[in-house]
């Protein structure tokens, strides 16, 4: 999945000035002319309004057939703002404390975790500053959960008692540390709480309230776009990730059902969010210090590609696909991004491209520091 940071470091750059795109079809155009992409989508958001999606290319490389705008997309790590949704409403409804250690989430696992797990707490786990590493070490191991015949949610506890034991990346509550196992140890904890598969838990408790019909997890193989690496058709075994890595980010969904998620973040930021109170919007949007730097499932900047912030984005791809979005929650305005293609065919720097063209008229120039 690809990594938060990277995402960072790409959008909350400034660029050089340039002539935008007038509009979400000439954006995907330019983004895609000199891209091995198959197809794209795109879709802006203002004043909390979400416009029709568009879309370019064909569903699968080397086939005539376009891709749709109700067609499904893997979202990839954007996926986690929703995983740390789904905890702060188990928190609201008082199910989650956020200041609950480790050890006393899970008690069955204490024994066997590192010391320097035992006091970590959900937001920590959310964060990313749990000190965890960004996977579990024993590659061999993910390879045989591909063939693992239990369900997810069984799969995913047995895997976080191995990542749980593993030595530690650093010390916690340092800076970030990018970690896909601190959302699958959030998954189990919901999961038990809610007395529901994380999967289940999702569907009842955000997709459903927002009316987000589209949405599948992992392995999704229906009709619509498929995923492409190095020049390929992604529908090889070890293409996909296995549907243990759901909280980190497993869900397919249409353009117009994600707008809607992040319509209710936008709306959550001035007040009047549909899943959760206030002050739990106010948690997942800001940075872990209160400022910027990792929110909860979000990345938090003070600006957004040389455009004033504040400015939450997240980037994701399982290297066959891949999803960008930026939200501005002061103004109501956004932008998503999405590509059948991962970055070994320019996924990556195409959505980027998409977004530089289309951020000057979501945002003002930044204000320069002293002035």
């Amino acid at each position: 999945m690809k990594h938060l940071l990277v995402a960072l470091a790409l959008l909350f750059a400034p660029v050089a000035a340039h002539a935008a795109p007038a509009d979400l079809e000439a954006a995907l155009a330019h983004a895609m002319a000199d891209a091995k992409v198959p197809a794209m989508g795109a879709l802006v958001i203002r004043a909390g309004q979400a416009s029709a999606p568009a879309v370019r290319g064909v569903r699968r490389l080397g086939e005539a057939d376009p891709v749709r705008p109700g067609d499904r997309w893997l979202l990839g790590s954007d996926g986690k703002a929703m995983t740390a949704t789904l905890v702060a409403r188990l928190v609201d409804e008082g199910k989650l404390s956020w200041t609950t250690p480790l050890a006393q989430m899970l008690p069955d696992l204490a024994a066997g975790m590192q010391p320097a797990y035992r006091t970590a707490t959900l937001e920590d786990l959310l964060s990313h500053r749990a000190g965890l590493p960004e996977n579990l070490g024993d590659e061999a191991y993910f390879k045989s959960l591909y063939d693992d015949p239990r369900p997810p949610a069984a799969q995913r506890l047995a895997y976080i008692t191995r990542a749980l034991a593993e030595t530690p990346a650093g010390p916690a509550r340092d800076e970030p540390r990018y970690s896909n196992t601190g959302f699958l140890i959030a998954g189990v904890i919901a999961e038990r709480v809610g007395g529901k598969p994380y999967e289940e838990l999702m569907v009842q408790k955000l997709f459903r309230p927002l009316g987000m019909t589209s949405v599948r997890f992992l392995p999704w193989r229906g009709p619509g776009p498929v995923g492409h690496v190095d020049g390929r058709v992604a529908l090889q075994k070890f293409d996909p990730n296995p549907p243990m890595l759901d909280p980190a980010g497993g869900a397919s969904m249409s353009l117009s059902d994600w707008a809607r998620f992040c319509v209710d973040q936008l709306a959550g930021a001035q007040g009047h969010g549909r899943l959760l109170r206030p002050e739990s919007y106010r948690r997942l949007q800001s940075g872990h210090d209160g400022g910027f730097g990792s929110g909860l499932g979000w990345g938090v900047g003070k600006k957004i590609m040389g455009r004033q912030g504040p400015a939450l984005t997240h980037a994701g791809s399982d290297g066959a696909w891949y999803a960008l979005v930026v939200l501005l929650p002061q103004s109501g305005n956004g932008v998503l991004v999405v590509a059948n293609a991962g970055d070994s065919m320019g996924g990556d720097a195409a959505a980027a491209t998409v977004v530089r063209d289309l951020i000057p008229s979501l945002a003002p120039p930044a204000v320069q520091e002293g002035k």
